[in-house]
């Protein structure tokens, strides 16, 4: 891997049907407190979630039909070579709309872009009126178990940073992307289902105060866990919160 096909920013685009695409537009732009962006595609189907400081990483898309879900634009300078080599190592290609975007499948078929849109500069978390901060810091890949190594070994060499199992819960493995990587990566062995998924994790230094702030906003808490708790927004998307500090560790 060169320096055009080496990624240098991952965005997260949360795709919702056009049913419920208002609902969690509404919810995520009160959850993250960032202003929307003007629309745009050829369809008025995407927006972005602006923040104050940094680039935009956090996106959304008015699908024409499907489930709600989480897809990742992985930015480099040249889409269409890294394209070439992803399917070397098992990825497939769905369509090649230009030059400067190619969209593929995982080997597990979890839906991913290669990109070429610059960004640069992680923004910082937001500080809340209650005294804490959040932000979206992270996205856990949700892999099967029978998919799990072959996806995590494609994440690793696509992303050309390294793979490390958690040694307390051997479900997870990290990827170590760059610090100036917008938000971390996360991988988990999923027993119970045959479905490649993914879902964000906010990272805060106060999990009751940013969980009861959301449940104000319209998201359902879902399970409380030993260190998370699993919510789900309006329209349909699961997230957690992580007693985690909200800034990626690189």
């Amino acid at each position: 891997m060169d320096g055009s096909t080496r990624p240098f920013w991952l965005t997260a685009f949360i795709d919702y049907p056009a049913a419920e695409f208002e609902r969690g537009r509404d919810f995520w732009t009160r959850a993250t407190g960032w202003p929307l962006s003007a629309v745009r595609g050829e369809h008025e189907e995407f927006v972005s979630l602006v923040p104050p400081d940094g680039a935009d990483y956090l996106r959304l898309q008015r699908l024409g039909g499907g489930r709600t879900r989480l897809h990742l634009d992985v930015h480099v300078l040249d889409p269409d070579e890294a394209a070439f080599l992803a399917q070397q190592h098992g990825a497939s290609l769905i369509r090649q709309v230009g030059p400067g975007l190619v969209i593929m499948a995982s080997p597990a078929g979890f839906e991913f872009c290669f990109v070429r849109q610059p960004r640069e500069g992680r923004p910082r978390p937001r500080r809340w009126p209650a005294g804490h901060h959040s932000a979206v810091s992270q996205v856990c890949l949700d892999i099967p178990s029978k998919a799990y190594a072959a996806e995590v070994a494609f994440w690793a060499e696509t992303l050309a940073c390294p793979a490390e199992p958690s040694p307390a819960r051997p479900e997870f493995t990290r990827l170590q992307v760059p610090q100036a990587f917008p938000f971390e990566l996360l991988t988990q062995r999923l027993e119970l289902s045959d479905e490649m998924g993914a879902h964000l994790d906010i990272g805060t230094d106060n999990r009751p105060a940013e969980v009861a702030r959301l449940q104000r906003e319209g998201a359902v808490v879902r399970a409380v866990r030993d260190g998370w708790t699993v919510l789900e927004a309006p329209g349909g998307l699961s997230f957690c919160v992580l007693d985690r500090h909200p800034v990626p560790s690189g």
